[in-house]
Order: structure tokens, then C-alpha cells, then sequence
């Protein structure tokens, strides 16, 4: 286990980072309220809706991750000339959350996840999305503000939901970006979108995109991840591969043969939505505040077992990352 004074005196520089996170942006509506009786219209219940919250979807989830830790974040992803992205906009902003490089697409639609929910229990769920792969005049801006952004940046973190904003293109221009200006960048892949990274500092997947990026079975046994770590170093050409396990925590493979396994630090599971998000939020942060990969493993890991002790895509603060070291 890493020194916890060590890790405080990393988490405390948070604050001084900057990190540009690119991805596919959503917004995340939760209409809540009670059953009153079954519609006569079809056998389905009637909710009486008592509240609406709108939340940072996607990669905007992962940048809430970052601006709640303290860092300053910049986002760039796409949304349509529409409502929703004029809602998404105002909780970007409050979450403080610069907005400036936000795509708007004249194609595409702002990208969104409607949930409705009878007390705890998730009704039904309705997506509003156009999968189209950023190309044109959309993917010229968006080099042209990662250009912008990379050198003002101490990291960068590529967000893939396969809604079509994370193309290899894009990828290649924000590894030259980082290249040129020496900057960390990570990657959370997306199975539906295969992607030969182009020597990224880190990627992290779970572990069922962990094997299907792979081409292998997805498997429970430990000993399975080895050959799986190595296999996906060479595949994404990748300084670190870092695997998201759920209850068997977080295994770290580094290049050159490094291998470390974190348990994991949950408590109490009551949400792992957006868990993912925290990881690679707080792993990056991590690398870019100075940690060694297994200082930047530990904190990605305390972090996820807080938030998924959270109802919703909840996010954390320094002092609660700190608590869980303490706990």
C-alpha cells in the first residue's frame, strides 16, 4: 500500500491541474416520482412525477468528475443545435465546467438518456442519439481546439461511448497534440469501436471490454488477466493498461512487465453507474498531479468504492477520497 501521507500531498495538488477531457458528451435526465394506478390505455403504470433532475452525461460525467476534485476542466464534444444542449451548457457551466470547445453539430443531435424512476425502481429508459462518426467540418474544429487546448492542459482524457465523436482521426490528433507538448493522455475504449491507439499513456477498460478488445472469452479467473494485460499493451501500443474488475477491484499491467492488484475499497454498493467515469477521472488526475502508476492506482480505486456507495453518477471531493484512505 502506497504512504497515505504520500497520497494526500498528491491528491492536494488536484487543485493546481488542468485536463481536457474529448468524448461523447450526454445529458442525463431523471424524471422521478410514485406509482398512482395502471393506465386503462395498456396494462402499464402511470407515474405521477414529483421530480426532475438533469446531470453530465458520458464523457461531461467524467469532466464533473474532475471539476468536483478541484481541477480545472475543459470539455470537447458535440451537441446539436437543440434544447438539451442548451440545458447540458448550464450544468456544464454550474459544475464549473468550461464549455468553450463544445461542437455544435448542424447533423447531429445533442445526445440524451431519459430515466424514469418509480421510488428506486428504474421504469423504463429512453435514449435520444444519432450515431454518426465525426468527419468534415466537425472533425476540423475538433483538432483544431485540441490544438488549442493540449498545450495549457497537464492531461488529456479520450472518453469513447460509440456515439461516433471518438474516431481514429481524433485520436491521432490528440497523441500528436500530447506528443508534441509532452502530455499525458488515457483512453476509456468502447468495445462497439475498435481503435489501435496510437501509444497512449494509459487505457482503461472493464473487464468485458477488456476481452472483447482482445478477441478472447471473458472469464472470472484471475489467472486469465495476465495474458490479457500483455496482450492489450501490444494491441493499443499503450504505456499502462489499467482493468476496472467490479468486486475484484482494479489490476494495473504496465509495459516492461510491472503488474499490481488493488482490491477493492467499496463498502456499501449502491450504484456502480459512473464508476468507470471516477476511475479514469481520478487515475489521470493522479498521473498528472505526480503519482506513480501504483500511487495513480490506489486513489482511481478508493475513489470508485465511494462513489458506487452514491445513488446515481455521483462524484467525490478531495476530502472524501482522503477519508476513504482513513477509514
Amino acid at each position: 500500500m502506497p504512504d497515505p501521507t504520500r497520497l494526500e500531498s498528491i491528491v492536494r495538488q488536484f487543485g493546481r491541474k488542468r485536463i481536457l477531457v474529448v468524448g461523447d458528451v450526454m445529458l442525463d435526465i431523471f424524471i422521478r416520482g410514485k406509482v398512482s394506478r395502471i393506465s386503462p390505455e395498456a396494462p402499464v403504470p402511470v407515474i405521477d412525477v414529483q421530480k426532475e433532475e438533469a446531470y453530465p452525461g458520458g464523457a461531461a460525467n467524467v469532466a464533473r468528475n474532475i471539476a468536483a476534485l478541484g481541477a480545472k476542466v475543459s470539455l470537447l464534444g458535440r451537441v446539436g443545435h437543440d434544447a438539451h444542449a442548451d440545458c447540458l451548457s448550464s450544468v456544464l457551466a454550474a459544475a464549473g465546467i468550461d464549455t468553450s470547445l463544445l461542437l455544435k453539430s448542424d447533423s447531429v443531435p445533442t445526445t440524451v438518456k431519459t430515466r424514469v424512476i418509480a421510488r428506486t425502481q428504474q421504469v423504463v429508459r429512453v435514449d435520444k442519439e444519432k450515431r454518426e462518426k465525426l468527419a468534415g467540418a466537425d472533425l476540423d474544429a475538433a483538432r483544431a481546439a485540441i490544438g488549442r487546448a493540449a498545450p495549457s492542459s497537464d492531461a488529456v482524457i479520450v472518453e469513447d461511448y460509440g456515439k461516433g465523436m471518438v474516431t481514429l482521426p481524433l485520436a491521432e490528433a490528440v497523441a500528436a497534440a500530447c506528443s508534441k507538448h509532452q502530455r499525458i493522455w488515457t483512453v476509456d475504449p468502447n468495445p462497439d469501436n475498435p481503435i489501435v491507439w496510437p501509444s497512449p499513456t494509459a487505457v482503461k477498460p472493464n473487464r468485458n471490454e477488456a476481452f472483447l478488445a482482445a478477441n478472447l472469452p471473458v472469464s472470472e479467473d484471475p489467472g486469465a488477466l495476465g495474458p490479457l494485460g500483455a496482450r492489450l499493451l501490444d494491441l493499443w501500443r499503450a504505456g499502462m493498461v489499467l482493468i476496472t474488475l467490479g468486486e475484484q477491484g482494479i489490476e494495473l499491467f504496465e509495459r516492461g512487465g510491472g503488474r499490481y492488484h488493488s482490491p477493492t475499497k467499496a463498502r456499501e454498493v449502491f450504484d456502480v453507474s459512473g464508476a468507470g467515469d471516477t476511475a479514469i477521472a481520478v487515475f489521470t488526475l493522479a498521473l498528472a498531479s505526480g503519482a506513480t502508476p501504483v500511487e495513480a492506482t490506489e486513489l482511481a480505486n478508493h475513489a470508485a468504492g465511494v462513489v458506487v456507495g452514491k445513488l446515481g453518477t455521483a462524484t467525490l471531493t478531495p476530502d472524501e477520497l482522503l477519508a476513504s484512505f482513513r477509514a
